[in-house]
């Protein structure tokens, strides 16, 4: 019997690398012509989740044709060519479907109605429906468990079980079968999981993800625990799962949850340990690093930020060197060490401006010039710097791409505490509320607690303009559980 999950039976082909697409990217890195990607498809109200690892398959030749959304974006890009000009494989060609009606720039005819599937389509959705909400890759056969258990969904049920408007929906019961062995599929979907919950953070915060989060976790690790028949499909679960911990762990450090971060943290540094993957170990020590700052360990800090620089030197990512040395930095705030945080400060500035490159891992994406400047915001502002901390600041806010709400947030929040420690309660009430005008849509107990901390600094100036507004609106803010 014909079943809509039956594996194909043509022979797998060795991937053509996409030439012409490459020759678009030119000489930008990855992750900076996914930026561009991304911004694209804000122009035309599309929302896709491109990243370097993205254009790197593209460009390898393993995505042979996009699915619409990305479609509309490339030609929004580049106007007056096709797909074929893009290098792609024509849709009627993909696994041997009938060509579809091309699709306008505001959507198909029928949005939101029922799907046509073939005898190849593979689960509920097809991989081509511009409402697909999984961005699929035609050369992988889809698993439902991973679906499930990683991916969003549309529909009132999926909505209901889902983080309301986050979309990130979960099935805690997720798991391989019995006698199943894992391939490329359950590798693609864990990869697109972690990018999945990176951009609902950045446009949202941590609390309420974190808990929802929890159940891919689960899922990756009984991944790792089914097996694999080829290596190197074993090599990119254990770096899915680990960066999966990662991202989990960092929800959980977000939202003040810091023993909870901790066990994530170590968790992907064990699985990262296992499979001799230095670039997961030098991420998962760079988060501990992090986490020590912000949990009073600045010692611990300083350790393991050092640690993670001699993992990652041989990886020649100048642009990881800097985030590892503002880390490092951080650490040294944190002991009152001026002399220490210049020294190291000098160093990762030196090594951003070498520019990006393409051995930049793909969760670096986050660290550009608005990343560089708050952090040395914190760093000045934990020395007690108030002045020089408030421009890093207030230039990170400046610089943020409109994208990562909660980095705006964040910067806006660090910038109204070093005003309101400098003594400029006005200017410091101002962007406490632009700051509040943003909790709509971020949800972060770390701006949470920053904001709190700003108010108690401006209790006493609260007949000064401006202040009072601030304060009265915050005392009446809802506080995430």
């Amino acid at each position: 019997m014909t079943s809509s999950t039956v594996t194909s039976s043509q022979p797998h082909r060795p991937p053509r690398p996409n030439l012409a697409f490459r020759r678009l990217r030119g000489r930008r890195s990855p992750a900076e012509f996914a930026a561009e990607v991304r911004r694209a498809a804000r122009e035309i109200g599309e929302q896709v989740s491109c990243d370097a690892r993205y254009i790197g398959r593209v460009e390898a030749g393993e995505i042979r044709c996009p699915n619409y959304a990305y479609e509309r974006v490339f030609l929004h890009m580049f106007p007056g060519r096709t797909l074929t000009d893009l290098g792609f494989t024509p849709r009627s060609a993909v696994r041997g479907r009938a060509a579809r009606p091309a699709v306008p720039a505001d959507g198909p005819a029928g949005f939101g109605g029922p799907a046509h599937a073939t005898s190849e389509t593979r689960g509920a959705h097809d991989p081509y429906d511009p409402q697909d909400p999984y961005e699929t890759y035609d050369d992988y056969e889809e698993s439902d468990v991973l679906r499930r258990a990683f991916m969003t969904g549309g529909g009132a049920t999926v909505a209901a079980a889902s983080l309301g408007p986050f979309g990130l929906a979960l099935d805690a019961t997720a798991a391989p079968r019995p006698g199943h062995r894992v391939g490329t599929a359950e590798a693609g979907a864990l990869e697109e999981a972690v990018r999945r919950i990176r951009l609902l953070d950045d446009r949202h915060g941590a609390d309420g993800l974190y808990r929802r989060a929890a159940a891919p976790l689960r899922a990756a690790y009984a991944l790792l625990d089914a097996g694999t028949t080829r290596q190197t499909t074993a090599d990119r679960l254990h770096s899915g799962a680990g960066e999966l911990a990662i991202s989990v762990g960092w929800l959980a450090h977000d939202s003040g949850r810091f023993d909870d971060a901790r066990s994530h943290y170590a968790e992907a540094l064990a699985t990262a340990r296992m499979n001799g993957d230095a670039a997961l170990e030098a991420h998962a020590f760079c988060n501990t690093a992090f986490l020590a700052r912000d949990a009073g360990r600045p010692r611990e800090a300083v350790r393991a930020a050092q640690a993670a620089q001699r993992i990652a030197r041989p990886l020649g990512s100048p642009r990881l060197m800097s985030l590892l040395a503002l880390r490092e930095a951080g650490g040294w705030a944190g002991l009152a060490d001026r002399t220490g945080c210049e020294q190291v400060l000098a160093r990762a500035q030196a090594l951003y401006e070498r520019g990006p490159s393409d051995a930049d891992p793909e969760w670096m994406s986050f660290y550009g010039e608005a990343e560089l400047e708050g952090l040395e915001a914190q760093v000045w502002s934990a020395l007690g710097d108030w002045s020089r901390a408030a421009r890093h600041a207030a230039r990170a806010a400046h610089l943020q791409d409109p994208h990562f709400t909660r980095n705006i947030a964040l910067y806006t929040a660090e910038l109204a505490d070093d005003l309101a420690r400098g003594g400029r309660p006005d200017e410091a009430a101002a962007a406490g509320l632009r700051v509040l005008d943003l909790l709509g849509e971020v949800q972060s107990s770390r701006i949470q607690t920053m904001l709190a901390g700003t108010a108690r600094v401006l209790l006493p100036h609260r007949r000064a303009s401006g202040v009072s507004q601030f304060l009265e609106r915050h005392a009446s803010m809802p506080r995430t559980a």
